[in-house]
């Protein structure tokens, strides 16, 4: 059978595969489209083994609210070219969505073979990095900020005595503020009873040697200890720390503040946020 241009195209169009791949496939299955789509098929997988080894040290991150769940999710590939290409950008956003329209909330099989499919269209090795899903309450608002190319996705949530003032622009306007300091600050825990016990106990040896080269009596080095610990937690905790568009005063004040604004508690309850690549971040 004649492989003509057309057929070649059209099988193209079809999969996303390479023009010589389809001919190739289309000679196989002497002129048989379904026959040529499940060749490429096993052609696709092959090429997808062959390129697993391969870093994937770039990517893209992507973070998504509906309804009452919110997802972000680390789609990892070998180059930065890659990671601004349209169908890989598609890739990551259709995930969210299969992801929070089937109640996945790890990646699975369904997940990983969307990868693999696109792996074989483009040539390049790509990985499913991070999934992880954030359930938002009836009482409760989430905001998200993605920074330039993808590069770090946040998702803030904040809780209110009323849900009403969800419609506030003053409530609505602190919420993203709140994604933007994360991303601006990227706290490493979100109140200070949250900070492992080990962690601490490593930074009072620090500044408890750091403070005894200073000569001083014991209750001054206590002192003093005590000051840097506390310090350093204020720099480290969301809530501590200065907010980003007021730094006179802390986020947990500012939260007061509006909700004082608006007849009712505001809380700051989670945080999270995600840096592309493989060297990601997740908190």
């Amino acid at each position: 059978m004649v492989i003509t241009a057309d057929l070649v195209k059209k099988l193209r169009d079809a999969t996303g595969a390479g023009m010589m791949d389809c001919k190739k496939a289309l000679t196989e299955a002497n002129g048989d489209f379904a026959e040529a789509e499940k060749i490429l098929k096993k052609m696709g997988l092959a090429a997808v083994a062959k390129r697993q080894d391969r870093a994937t040290d770039n990517g893209r991150v992507f973070v998504k609210v509906a309804k009452n769940k919110a997802i972000l999710i680390n789609l990892t590939c070998e180059t930065d070219f890659v990671a601004t290409n349209k169908e890989f950008i598609a890739l990551g956003e259709k995930i969210c969505d299969v992801a929070l329209e089937k109640g996945y909330t790890e990646i699975n099989d369904e997940l990983t073979g969307m990868v693999n499919d696109l792996i074989s269209i483009i040539k390049e090795n790509m990985s499913l990095a991070n999934l992880t899903v954030y359930a938002i309450g009836a009482d409760e608002l989430a905001a998200t900020y993605t920074h330039g190319e993808g590069s770090l996705a946040v998702l803030v949530k904040i809780k209110a005595g009323d849900p009403a003032v969800f419609e506030n622009d003053l409530v609505k306007e602190f919420a993203n503020d709140l994604a933007l300091h994360v991303a601006a600050f990227t706290p490493t825990y979100l109140i200070r009873e949250k900070v492992d016990e080990k962690y601490i106990a490593e930074q009072v040896e620090i500044f408890t040697a750091q403070a005894a080269q200073l000569d001083k009596p014991p209750k001054v080095v206590e002192g003093i200890v005590k000051g840097k610990l506390n310090k350093h937690l204020g720099e480290i905790c969301f809530l501590d720390q200065a907010f980003v568009k007021d730094d006179s005063v802390t986020v947990a004040q500012k939260a007061k503040e509006i909700g004082k604004a608006v007849g009712t508690t505001i809380e700051v309850v989670d945080y999270a946020y995600l840096k592309a690549g493989w060297a990601s971040c997740a908190v």
